[in-house]
């Protein structure tokens, strides 16, 4: 099972997303609880969203770029998930520039929880 499946499987589950981003911790964490918390959700369920929607809405080259960030790491399935959320929640994975455009399927994700409030 590549390490994307095994994300969407897994962190697509409220509980198991909460515990991933606990276990991610430092100011990750909290940038992603603060962003939540603007949303009137917990960081979990707003972190399960996000999964869902990059599972139904990324383009092909969004779902190479999170298997390739598993590539390598100690813990595979955080540092995708990582990517996936920083990709979705804040323009951009941590370690590349900016195009400040959010990803389509992020755009997805925030209607649909706008919808939900």
């Amino acid at each position: 099972m590549t390490a994307l499946r095994e994300i969407v499987r897994t962190c697509t589950n409220v509980h198991i997303a909460s515990a991933a981003l606990a276990s991610i911790g430092g100011e990750f964490a909290e940038r992603v609880a603060a962003d939540a918390s603007r949303r009137h959700l917990p960081s979990g369920v707003l972190a399960a969203r996000m999964v869902r929607a990059f599972d139904a809405h990324a383009r092909a080259d969004e779902r190479r770029s999170a298997e390739a960030a598993t590539h390598g790491a100690d813990q595979p399935v955080l540092a995708g998930f990582r990517h996936i959320l920083a990709r979705g929640l804040f323009d951009r994975p941590d370690d590349e520039a900016a195009d400040m455009t959010p990803a389509a399927w992020a755009i997805c994700a925030a209607r649909d929880m706008a919808c939900r409030e």
